[in-house]
């Protein structure tokens, strides 16, 4: 992918919904919500404080992250669908 996410944005791809409930039941298309997880593809370098202090990311490239419903901008780069987020709105990074 050709996208260089810069200062402290986050390049994230979304997971897929889940087909079916806990229970068994399988849900329609239009009964699915947009996930709120997704892979962090590319990590910019870092914000930059006004004293010139580089803070570097506290995610890296590969890690499964949950964020907010309505966080970052979607945007189509090579056929594929992204989301270019500010690290501030990721809320936890899933350790496995």
């Amino acid at each position: 992918m050709k996208l260089t996410p810069l200062a402290d944005r986050v390049i994230v791809k979304r997971l897929e919904a889940e087909e079916k409930t806990k229970g068994g039941i399988v849900l329609p298309d239009t009964a699915k919500e947009k996930p709120k997880r997704g892979k962090v593809l590319a990590v910019g370098q870092g914000k930059r404080l006004d004293s010139g202090e580089l803070v570097k990311p506290s995610v890296k490239t590969g890690d499964e992250v949950i964020f907010s419903s309505f966080a970052g901008t979607e945007v189509t780069v090579e056929g594929e669908e992204v989301l270019v987020m500010g690290q501030d709105d990721i809320l936890a990074v899933i350790r496995k």
